[in-house]
């Protein structure tokens, strides 16, 4: 058995519990909105994850692939639409307008597949 240590709670003995220490990660926007989704609309599963102590690991694991994945739709719909360092050099406000269109489009299409799933 596991060696327990208890503290005494008016006429109870109540277990000394805690969860094994967790590594400090830092936690990005795209990890925090999943956090929160999960707290507030996957409230089994985030449970799940907190009890088993792998919600750290979770988080940084979207974190990560979310990532990846923006920089990967972004070049291939820049690749699509013609946004090239030509246009860049030749008018950078266009090519920055459109590449901030562009970046918008992959980062809510990561929210939808992974943050709110």
């Amino acid at each position: 058995m596991n060696n327990l240590t208890y503290t005494q709670a008016g006429d109870y003995l109540v277990p000394n519990l805690g969860l094994p220490p967790q590594p400090e990660v830092q936690l990005g926007r795209i990890a925090r909105a999943r956090k929160e989704f999960l707290m507030s609309h996957r409230k089994a599963l985030f449970t799940d994850l907190l009890t088993t102590c792998t919600l750290t690991q979770h988080l940084a694991e979207i974190e990560e692939t979310a990532w990846a994945r923006i920089e990967r739709i972004t070049a291939q719909m820049a690749a699509a639409q013609g946004v090239t360092e030509e246009l860049k050099a030749r008018d950078q406000m266009k090519w920055l307008g459109q590449m901030g269109n562009i970046r918008q489009a992959a980062e809510d299409t990561i929210y939808r597949e992974l943050v709110y799933n």
